[in-house]
């Protein structure tokens, strides 16, 4: 026993006199000091067998400060350390003992260590995965590092709701920062100081699965996941290509960074927020941050401000100061109001947590803001949307302020400012009092004209407002002004009647029309263009309740959605104000005569399209059903982006009406059989017209027509296709054609002949493939918007199309034959057997229209 004893104590002073690496565990009764394993920069613990994490007294940037710290070896990252806020000089020691791990500065005064722990400490152990364990004598976990997260986690590690990443101040100095990332039951949040300036749901990349609660969040070989019912269920995901080792991080500078590693080099895979200027410190305290297109954001002060010194610490305001939150005068009283005062900012203004926030006050005007913030000395600062009314209070810390390149947002910001004492603000009204007799003699004549002038305007222009609501046959309906006495939070900007008929010069110009009514082009008084539509078949008559619908469609935002500027809720006119999107509808883009769509860009208008839908289907609070998905309903901005129009009009539904709901009507060509079955509607009627557009946007014409010129197939490249799907020269039914070549992998043969060439087999496929899954007969066999979105953006595989379930078209495809031979026997050139009202297609020269709204439910199902 003695020889025991002795030999253990011999190897354990050759391993403090030499400094050696100890692979994978230590047992108690160690002592390690940087000093100790100089040679190895203070690293006295590797993980087992290929060493990819270290333990180490580290000091990062070769500073004074040292910290017990778990590193990835190949690319130096630090993903846990023990005593960021307190850290040792290199002299400090770090102890283990059976009652846990303790570090010590070199006078021997406590730094950090673990908790009271159960048992007594049998090993302390590095796994393969960076995680740090204190184990039992049973080899049980007593303490792990990967339960208290520092700035990052790594694959294998678990973040729980209710936990949060902290930023350090520095790389060099790990020091707990102003960033947190933060785990809710919904989400993973960013913040900074309590404000928030980025969701992972918000970002364009992330997709939204279920709305489950969420329990943790995680990295793996694919992505970034918010996970729910143990692992099984996925909450929200964002794909990443196949990596065995990332690492996730909230960044000093306040990003969240994915790196990929492959041996020492280290790739970016993702940052969010992407936009610089997000970042709330990034041009200091009020500093103005302009978005840059290379060399990231730029840094300068709002007008009427200055900045602080050279390092770009802020700004402050010239010829005032700036308060502190919750100030007081030295016996402890608040200031004076009169002391306040407002600068403004300017135009085209932004601040980062104003996405993120609710309004403090609705529907108010400028003056009750500024009034409720100079009562609060929590509230440095102010937003003020001009179109809803909406305040917005920023409080106790002020970030960057955000220069928009837009002015669709309407907000104006103000900055408090103490302008000077009490007594100065006394001072200066006394002595303007004095001369108020004289001013009053020369003025009040001019005041009573102008008084008797701007009263005789507003009795003429209400008599003006009250004969047309006559001439318009509602004279014993709600006035205009019924529309203020009832509240809706978040209503969008509220236009007169007379305005838009100013803006779009008495509805002059028609730019489309759709199953809700018609668009006119307009201009609004501050040069922006807008699409006006005048509403003729919404099912909702009364303005609370049409205002109720507003208020949540405008609450929606996202790229591929079209905002919704505004509305007008006047007698009966409902009118709906939108951005104007200058490349119109992507009917008239896809199946005019100009020029032709290239692949990639339909291809892009397909990807956009579906984001938008999975966005409407399961970003939104209440999930929404567009129910009527088709080309007149896409609109394309510059670059040819893709925005869905119309959402929300049909219906909302919440999760408990969404299976439920049958009575909606849609576009012919895009119903999904379920319309005319009787059968549950769901969003997956959505993924079923989507599948129909996506078919079109592959061969550049309608599915249900007849083609009689340049757009026709070459019927003898069609083999056994054209047998089946037509009958008639020149009679094709599309998608059944796109099975039948699926069936064949004779992809080529349905692409659009405009684009002579310029597309492969393989993305041909694709499109053709993706559409097919969509319109199964079977709801529950399509996939949802968010898988849709993967398998068109690579990140999960194809589905494969189930025939089965594709038999109906067959069945379609002779009816469609059937009506083109009865068009051709009656000689007319676009033959309807049931017209809808809703759709507004328009028949060009080589095509004309025969679909399916004729069909009865019992010959819907064909055969199976």
């Amino acid at each position: 026993m003695r020889t025991f004893l002795f030999c253990t104590s011999f190897l354990f002073y050759a391993a403090f006199v030499s400094g050696s690496l100890f692979s994978e565990s230590i047992s108690p009764n160690f002592t390690a000091s940087y000093y100790q394993f100089i040679d190895n920069k203070g690293a006295f613990l590797l993980s087992r067998n290929n060493g990819t994490f270290e333990v180490a007294i580290f000091n990062p940037g070769g500073q004074t400060n040292f910290y017990l710290c778990v590193i990835h070896v190949a690319s130096g990252t630090i993903i846990w350390s023990a005593n960021a806020d307190a850290p040792i000089s290199s002299s400090g020691k770090m102890d283990l003992t059976v009652h846990g791990i303790s570090i010590a500065d070199e006078d021997g005064s406590l730094k950090w260590s673990t908790p009271p722990l159960r048992s007594p400490v049998h090993a302390l152990h590095l796994t393969e995965m960076g995680n740090l364990v204190l184990l039992d004598q049973f080899n049980g976990s007593l303490w792990e590092s990967f339960h208290f997260p520092t700035d990052t986690i790594v694959i294998g590690q678990r973040l729980p709701e209710g936990a949060m990443l902290s930023s350090a101040v520095s790389t060099n100095n790990l020091s707990t920062g102003d960033y947190r990332l933060a785990i809710t039951d919904s989400d993973a949040i960013l913040q900074w100081k309590g404000q928030a300036y980025w969701k992972l749901s918000m970002d364009d990349r992330a997709y939204t699965n279920a709305n489950y609660v969420v329990e943790y969040m995680a990295i793996n070989r694919t992505g970034l996941f918010l996970f729910s019912h143990n692992g099984s269920a996925v909450v929200i995901q964002m794909s990443l290509s196949p990596s065995d080792f990332r690492i996730a991080q909230l960044d000093a500078s306040g990003h969240f960074i994915i790196r990929r590693f492959s041996g020492s080099d280290g790739e970016q895979e993702f940052v969010g927020p992407i936009n610089g200027c997000q970042i709330p410190l990034v041009c200091g305290r009020i500093g103005l941050c302009v978005a840059a297109q290379s060399n990231g954001p730029t840094c300068s002060c709002p007008q009427g401000f200055h900045e602080v010194s050279q390092n770009s610490s802020g700004c402050v305001p010239s010829g005032s100061s700036l308060p502190l939150a919750c100030y007081s005068t030295k016996n402890g009283s608040q200031l004076n109001s009169s002391a306040l005062s407002y600068s403004m900012l300017g135009f085209g203004m932004d601040y980062f947590a104003i996405d993120f926030s609710e309004p403090v006050r609705y529907g108010v005007n400028l003056s009750v803001c500024q009034e409720f913030c100079t009562s609060d000395c929590s509230c440095l600062a102010i937003f003020y949307d001009n179109s809803s009314g909406s305040c917005y209070a920023l409080e106790n810390d002020l970030g960057s302020i955000i220069s928009s390149t837009t002015y669709e947002d309407d907000m104006l910001g103000y900055i408090k400012v103490i302008v000077g004492a009490p007594s100065d603000v006394h001072n200066t009204y006394s002595s303007q009092s004095q001369q108020f007799p004289v001013i009053a003699l020369v003025l009040l004549p001019f005041t009573g004209l102008l008084l008797m002038v701007v009263l005789g305007f507003l009795w003429w222009r209400r008599r003006k407002v009250s004969n047309r609501e006559i001439k318009l046959g509602h004279a014993s309906s709600l006035s205009s002004g019924d529309l203020d006495s009832f509240y809706i939070p978040g209503l969008p900007q509220r236009f007169d009647l007379e305005e838009l008929e100013v803006a779009t010069d008495n509805f002059k110009t028609q730019i489309g029309s759709g199953g809700f009514g018609a668009v006119y082009k307009g201009t609004l008084p501050d040069k922006s263009v807008v699409a006006v539509k005048k509403i003729t078949s919404l099912g909702v008559q009364g303005k609370k309740e049409f205002c109720t619908e507003i208020a949540v469609i405008g609450s929606i935002h996202h790229v591929n959605l079209v905002k919704l500027r505004g509305f007008c809720a006047q007698g009966r006119q409902r009118l709906l104000v939108y951005e104007y999107m200058n490349r119109g509808s992507l009917d008239k883009t896809l199946f005019g005569s100009g020029p032709v769509l290239e692949w990639q860009e339909r291809f892009e208008i397909a990807l956009g399209t579906a984001r938008g839908l999975a966005y409407l289907h399961t970003g939104c609070e209440q999930k929404i059903i567009h129910c009527d998905v088709k080309p007149e309903n896409i609109l394309l901005h510059d670059q040819f982006q893709a925005k869905i129009s119309d959402f929300g009009l049909s219906k909302l539904l919440s999760p408990e009406q969404s299976s439920l709901f049958t009575t909606m009507r849609g576009t012919r060509g895009y119903l999904a059989p379920e319309w005319l079955t009787n059968s549950a509607i769901s969003e997956k009627t959505d993924v079923y017209s989507f599948g129909m557009v996506l078919l079109e946007l592959v061969s550049g014409r309608k599915n249900c027509s007849t083609r009689t010129q340049s757009h026709s197939m070459d019927n003898s490249n069609s083999g056994g296709g054209q047998s089946t799907s037509s009958s008639g020269s020149g009679v094709v039914y599309f998608p059944l054609l796109a099975l039948d070549m699926h069936e064949q992998g004779r992809y080529m043969e349905l692409a659009d002949p405009r684009l002579e060439g310029r597309v492969t087999s393989e993305e041909v496929e694709k499109l053709v493939r993706v559409a097919l899954c969509c319109v199964h007969e079977e709801p529950s066999w399509r996939p949802n918007m968010v898988n849709v979105v993967g398998m068109l953006e690579g990140s999960i595989p194809l589905g494969q199309p189930r025939v089965e379930s594709l038999n109906f078209l067959r069945f379609y495809g002779r009816r469609f034959a059937e009506a083109s031979m009865i068009k051709e026997e009656n000689g007319q050139s676009d033959f309807m057997l049931f017209p809808q009202a809703n759709d507004s297609t328009t028949t060009t020269t080589s095509e004309s229209h025969v679909c399916f709204s004729y069909i009865s439910s019992q010959q819907i199902s064909g055969p199976r």
